[in-house]
């Protein structure tokens, strides 16, 4: 019998040099995911402790995980009465965060796995780089795309599905330009069940497929990508969706309730606004990302978001450029590994060394000069509680677990955890309690406490004060009611114009 040691005496001189290889090639994206994870962690403790709420988006995510964490649907009753969110946006396969959240019910829970989220993104993307470009490169180009201008502004907007889009775009990605074709395909494959505009993006990897001559592979993921976007956009969407239709689709056919377009050329594609998300594109990757295929991907996501007559898409900020930085920052690493081996150019040569410094550069450049949201940390609620904490916590105390509450924008994501809630902008049941207090935008509609905005929002019904502090206010529904009336909404605070 031939006998194959697995110790011989070349193997063991040869072993430390193997681990130091392997320790070196992990700790580079080892670092960056821990950086970019603690960064945003820490920005979102700030948020959450300055009781900051940017729209109604993580207290409608939160609910989704409490319909999945008690073994159900995902009823959202911020979006309206029995709303099934899965005919809002097609993102099933966000259930896989659900154990994380029974452990740790609460909104928080929400910001912290997509603060992990991206610096997974950002290690995948030091990974590459490491691989292709080399260990310091791999760390500049890792921290650049990790603390990217795309993904802040998504932190910075809370909670969305494209969380976890990003990591799997970009683990998708590093397999591409690793030239790791099926696992290229199947990560990939995963992507449409996260949005249903993911499905394009699907389809754009496989067509960069079949120009890096993995036709059979590419023909077959971008069949898959198509059909999924058709299947969701069509089929599951309108199925599930109370008005049975793409909520979405108005902004791109013009729809009854959609805004109309903005004056210029055809699709307005010269705006101010899409030129800043374009050039913020180019600077950030030092202009290599168009030295590669992968660049391709970029197109559906820019394509939906410049034809659209929603002119929140068109701008960098909010959560809608977050699918585009792994991307851009893969294609970096890909074009500046092209162009270091094959270039013809002495001057593109020159400028693919030094462009992971240009990246890096830039991306500190932008964050300052922009600024970005991490540059805005600043006390109190860094180290310090807010002033206005003692506040909250006596308002939020006086509410029992199992009443229904009706809430405004103010501290619907500290309320909805514990509590069947409610937004003062839907149709609703009449609540047990309603809370209100001031918002990024002022006090709603004047109303100066929650009784004054009960009686608006139900007239005849009877609500006294519990408590009004700091500009926070809670009213109870006493057991005298005259008649009940569940008005038409008459939105006072809409959310921000961004499509969620």
């Amino acid at each position: 019998m031939t006998r194959y040691p697995l110790l011989t005496p070349e193997r063991v001189r040869t072993a430390p040099r193997h681990l130091r290889a392997i320790a070196g090639a992990a700790a580079v994206p080892a670092v960056v995911t821990l950086l970019v994870t603690s960064a945003y962690v820490v920005y979102s403790l700030w948020q959450w402790r300055t009781f900051t709420v940017k729209s109604w988006d993580l207290g409608i995510f939160t609910q989704m995980y409490q319909g999945y964490a008690s073994g159900g649907v995902p009823i959202v009753a911020i979006k309206g009465q029995d709303f099934n969110l899965l005919g809002d946006h097609f993102h099933p396969l966000l259930a896989v965060f659900t154990p994380v959240y029974a452990l740790f019910p609460s909104a928080l829970t929400l910001l912290v796995v997509q603060g992990a989220c991206f610096g997974i993104a950002g290690g995948i993307v030091a990974w590459a780089a490491h691989r292709l470009i080399g260990p310091v490169s791999g760390t500049l180009i890792g921290l650049a795309c990790g603390l990217s201008w795309g993904l802040q502004y998504a932190v910075d907007a809370q909670f969305h599905e494209i969380a976890l889009a990003v990591p799997l775009l970009a683990g998708s990605l590093a397999a591409v330009v690793t030239r790791h074709w099926r696992w290229a395909c199947g990560i990939a494959a995963f992507l449409p069940f996260v949005k249903e505009d993911q499905g394009l993006t699907v389809a754009g990897i496989g067509v960069v497929l079949v120009l890096l001559r993995q036709r059979r592979l590419g023909i077959a993921l971008t069949l898959w990508g198509l059909l999924w976007f058709a299947l969701a956009v069509f089929v599951v969407l309108p199925w599930l969706n109370p008005e049975e239709a793409w909520e979405y689709g108005k902004y791109l056919t013009g729809g009854d309730d959609a805004p109309d377009p903005a004056p210029g050329p055809p699709f307005n594609l010269f705006a101010p606004q899409k030129a800043l998300t374009m050039t913020l594109l180019a600077v950030a990757t030092a202009g290599m990302m168009f030295r590669s295929p992968v660049a391709l991907v970029l197109l559906p996501t820019l394509a939906w978001r410049f034809v659209s007559t929603n002119e929140s898409y068109w701008a960098p900020d909010w959560h809608y450029s977050a699918v585009l930085m792994p991307v851009a920052f893969m294609a970096a690493v890909d074009g500046i590994a092209r162009a270091r081996a094959a270039s013809s150019s002495d001057w593109e040569r020159w400028w693919a060394r030094l462009a992971p410094v240009a990246i890096g550069v830039a991306c500190v450049a932008i964050a300052f000069l922009k600024p970005l949201p991490l540059t805005q940390v600043k006390e109190p609620g860094l180290l310090t509680p807010d002033p206005r904490a003692a506040a909250v916590e006596d308002v939020l105390g006086r509410i029992p677990d199992d009443a229904t509450v009706l809430s405004d924008l103010s501290l619907m994501n500290y309320a909805v955890g514990d509590h069947e809630l409610y937004w003062i902008g839907t149709a609703n049941p009449v609540p047990d309690y309603v809370l209100a207090g001031p918002t990024s935008t002022g006090p709603n509609q004047g109303w100066l406490t929650a009784v004054d905005m009960a009686v608006a929002l139900h007239p005849g019904v009877a609500f006294e004060l519990v408590v009004e502090r700091d500009g926070y206010s809670l009213a109870r529904r006493t057991g005298d009611d005259v008649v009940e009336v569940t008005p038409e909404p008459v939105p006072p605070e809409a959310p921000p114009a961004n499509g969620h």
